[in-house]
């Protein structure tokens, strides 16, 4: 239970994290938890002169971040890490009341914080080139990689600080400081995550200002990262329909982008699947976080000699599975971010009855009153893909279907618009090595015997398709954040020109 008002928790907890923003600004931008549908706090948001001025501040650090050898630009990162561990509690809750997530995934989305730094502090020292062999005799030709500018962050409700971090840990390890828009629904655990930052800063000593900046406000202000072009890359995490309006605007200007959009992701379940294994892992992948993440299963095709085993049982998981105030209680299901999810929910679920579907849950569940949005997952045995199973609606919904054939339900699977994440339940290895092959999922992640939710960021995250196609996290997914160069350096006394010619001047 609760023992004070929900307002007062976000101010304490916001304290701890160092954040002195005012919380009570009259006349400002509300910031309501779906905990409990209340507004905790009212925040003064960014002018388009105030956006103009960050983003002259960020030019300025640039200048010299560029120029800081990038081991010693690790060593802000790895103090930074050392302060989310401090704060880890805090900045989870604050993820629990923002975006409505259990304690166990707040505290794992900051976790994502604190392994992407580590990450990224043992990256500064392999931004690696290559030395290219060269036709030239007395040449030497090599590559080399250089801070790409300023980075423009734009992220999502859903994960209100992993994928800013994502995204700022390789950033300022390359040499390009950050600007960060939030989510209008989820600014004030920025702002924690900002203030945490600023410790790390204030340790480091000599870093310059504006390496790590936050803008408060509405899609205005996202515009205004998109249009600069004092803004090199923007990284913007959302929906495939603000994908559509950011790509084009930056490409417009020749800058660089990593969209990371939306999924409908699915799963394929096999008939010689692990049951058990597969049962947990799609409970999870369709239900966690009220199946508000990108990478959440959506699709399910389960072959027809083991649906009558394991769909009943789903049923059952999803009828048990416990919905409730993360904040006091242990449930596993919290609440959906706000009205327009829930009534988007809805009118999915009565498309998909309409073309036949069953339904199982999806009722609201008085948990805290009319202003908080808690739903039971819902299960829905279709008949055929259709409908809404062919779009993302950002809610706790899974459809499933029944296949016969490997080869039709891969072209089912890959039927969407979105590419994001997938996974396929087999113990053949046929099965599963055709699913990972160039015949096989069309995903960015490709999973096996494993849910579509969870990746790590040793890998690189994203996907294809409507998706976006970017990159971010782990791999070579830094490449994104700098610039190269070729350069061919010229030791001998002679002159050879490349492919042969000839250009004889006297």
């Amino acid at each position: 239970m609760l023992t004070e008002p929900l307002s007062a928790l976000t101010a304490r907890t916001l304290q701890n994290c160092g954040a002195s923003a005012a919380l009570d600004v009259a006349g400002g931008m509300a910031v309501r938890s779906p905990v409990t549908g209340e507004t905790v706090a009212t925040l003064a948001p960014h002018t388009a002169a105030g956006a103009g001025a960050a983003i002259d501040t960020a030019v300025a650090a640039f200048k010299t971040w560029r120029l800081v050898p990038a081991p010693r630009r690790g060593e802000l990162v790895r103090l930074f890490g050392e302060e989310l561990r401090r704060a880890r509690q805090d900045l989870g809750r604050m993820v629990s009341i923002e975006a409505g997530k259990s304690p166990s995934e707040g505290l794992g989305e900051v976790q994502e914080m604190i392994d992407i730094c580590d990450f990224a502090v043992g990256l500064s020292r392999q931004l690696y080139g290559l030395t290219i062999a060269t036709e030239r005799p007395g040449h030497r030709m090599m590559e080399t990689w250089h801070p790409l500018g300023v980075v423009g962050i734009i992220s999502a409700f859903n994960f209100p600080c992993a994928p800013w971090c994502w995204n700022a840990a390789l950033a300022l390890v390359c040499g390009d400081p950050v600007l960060w828009k939030p989510s209008e629904k989820t600014p004030l655990t920025a702002l924690a995550v900002q203030a945490v930052f600023d410790r790390a800063v204030a340790r480091f000593g000599d870093a310059p200002e504006g390496l790590s900046q936050v803008l408060i406000g509405g899609p205005d202000l996202g515009e205004a990262l998109t249009d600069s072009t004092s803004v090199a890359l923007v990284s913007a995490t959302g929906s495939t329909r603000m994908g559509r309006i950011v790509g084009p605007k930056v490409a417009a200007r020749f800058g660089r982008c990593i969209l990371e959009l939306g999924g409908n992701n699915a799963g394929i379940v096999c008939p010689s699947a692990d049951m058990d294994m597969a049962l947990r892992a799609i409970a999870f992948g369709a239900m966690g976080t009220a199946g508000q993440r990108c990478t959440t299963m959506r699709r399910l095709f389960v072959h027809e000699s083991v649906y009558d085993r394991l769909v009943p049982a789903l049923v059952t998981a999803y009828g048990s599975v416990s919905v409730g105030n993360p904040l006091s209680s242990g449930a596993l299901v919290g609440p959906l971010i706000d009205k327009a999810a829930f009534v988007g929910m809805g009118a999915a679920l009565d498309d998909a009855k309409a073309l036949g579907g069953t339904v199982h849950g999806g009722a609201r569940q008085p948990v805290e009153g009319d202003a908080a949005y808690y739903v039971k997952p819902a299960l829905v045995e279709m008949p055929e893909q259709a409908g809404p199973v062919l779009r993302e609606t950002f809610a706790p919904i899974l459809y499933v279907m029944k296949y016969s054939d490997f080869d039709a339900v891969l072209d089912a699977h890959n039927a969407v618009g979105g590419g994001l994440s997938s996974s396929i339940f087999t113990t053949d290895l046929r099965e599963m090595e055709t699913f990972l092959s160039a015949r096989g999922s069309d995903c960015g992640i490709a999973n096996v015997n494993i849910g579509t939710s969870g990746a790590e960021i040793g890998g690189a995250f994203g996907g294809e398709k409507e998706t976006g196609g970017g990159r971010e996290s782990g791999s070579d997914a830094w490449r994104a954040y700098m610039r190269r160069a070729t350069n061919t350096i010229n030791y001998s006394r002679e002159l050879p020109l490349a492919q042969g010619v000839s250009f004889d001047i006297g």
